[in-house]
């Protein structure tokens, strides 16, 4: 089995695998800012200035050096010091600020045709993008250096070896219990605890790929804090970490938008705390957000057709009417734990596996039968299994 594997180079990974969306590490944190709701991805690459022109192993080649999320930004403001002050003086620090000391470590350049097991241990010993040149042989040159890489991440290697699971079928049936892949240590914040306490939780979620459990006093799952969530909301969101509590937070980023109830709460906590600059951010957004939808309102009344108003409409407000609308706090405090994506101890590997991968995340929670937390299975377990037997 091993001599398979080992005949697989890291290109037979990379077809089909968009290229890198790239922000210069001399780029603010504004600028990130913006370039992130541009492009719609959920993330950018960081790079230096170095020459286009010099050779792969050369010094002064560009290399990319980290990857930068609204997560990271949202912690960012989030600080102390920056919900102190306005956020545009924030805005203007060096998106360099935002890159953990390690993140050399955490994004690792590799040749296309490096084994396939080579970049797996790349990835079992901490790495979380691995980026790949792609071959620009019988395809259009784009005019960005960043578009000649790709990024592959521990989910590739699992898709990878989901199609080759046969070769895996002792473990494969085993429960995660059996295999002593549930991890314990889960990062956890009580429901009514103020969601600005999880930040540090966040942070560290968001460096290790998982999420922060929402739990009752008595241990049972309500639902989770998940950065993948946090990354799909705007720079508003900071005023609501910065207000409500974790189960609370929870339901103002669930999907579609928080709902108005959550608003006007966020909104009343940050005059009595005198956090005028944040409420103005808030306040400009919804202004914002008006505008946009009354544009689309305008366009619908002139006679487009359904297949216009899906392009038209902002993506938010089409997740509201996907899930019935705003609806009300407490409901959507209820519906939080559908969020959370759960198994349990008995659950077979591949089962975890299909679940991760289905819900394109890199963990499962595990919980008991009456939804005590019992700790989670993330992805490198998972791949840990598939690359003993290699």
């Amino acid at each position: 089995m091993a001599v398979r594997f080992l005949a697989y180079e890291v290109s037979d990974l990379c077809i089909g695998k968009p290229p890198l969306k790239p922000l210069p590490l001399s780029a603010t944190i504004g600028e990130a800012l913006v370039c992130l709701k541009r492009c719609g991805e959920s993330y950018l690459s960081v790079w230096t200035e170095g020459s286009k022109a010099a050779s792969p192993n050369s010094p002064e080649r560009r290399t990319c050096v980290g990857k930068v999320c609204m997560v990271d930004i949202i912690c960012y403001l989030c600080s102390e010091e920056n919900l102190k002050r306005s956020s545009s003086v924030a805005l203007s620090s060096p998106v360099s600020v935002l890159l953990p000391k390690e993140s050399g470590s955490l994004v690792r350049h590799v040749e296309r045709h490096s084994s396939l097991l080579e970049a797996l241990d790349l990835i079992l010993e901490g790495a979380q993008n691995l980026v790949v040149p792609i071959r620009s042989v019988g395809r259009k040159k784009l005019h960005s250096y960043a578009a000649d890489f790709c990024c592959l991440v521990q989910e590739d290697f699992v898709r990878f070896f989901l199609n080759s699971i046969g070769a895996f079928s002792q473990v494969s049936s085993l429960s995660v219990e059996s295999l002593g892949i549930i991890r314990r240590d889960v990062l956890a914040v009580r429901y009514h605890e103020p969601a600005l306490s999880a930040l540090p939780l966040i942070k560290e979620a968001l460096m290790y790929q998982t999420a922060v459990a929402v739990v009752t006093d008595d241990g049972k799952l309500v639902g989770e804090i998940s950065p993948s969530t946090l990354a799909s909301c705007d720079e508003t969101v900071v005023a609501a970490i910065a207000t409500l509590s974790a189960g609370e937070l929870m339901a103002f980023v669930d999907c579609g938008g928080p709902p108005e109830e959550a608003v006007r709460t966020v909104k009343a906590r940050l005059r009595k705390r005198g956090m005028e600059g944040m409420l103005e951010l808030i306040e400009e957004e919804a202004s914002l957000s008006s505008s946009a939808s009354d544009t689309s309102l305008s366009t619908l009344s002139s006679g487009s057709s359904s297949s216009d108003e899906e392009s038209t409409t902002p993506a938010r407000t089409r997740r509201l009417e996907k899930h019935g609308g705003s609806g009300s706090y407490s409901v959507r405090m209820g519906r939080s734990l559908e969020e959370a994506i759960v198994s349990h101890p008995g659950s077979s590997l591949v089962a975890v596996l299909i679940q991760a991968l289905a819900h394109r995340v890199n963990y499962v929670w595990v919980v008991e039968d009456d939804f005590e937390l019992a700790g989670l299975v993330t992805l490198t377990d998972v791949l840990k299994i598939f690359r003993d037997p290699l």
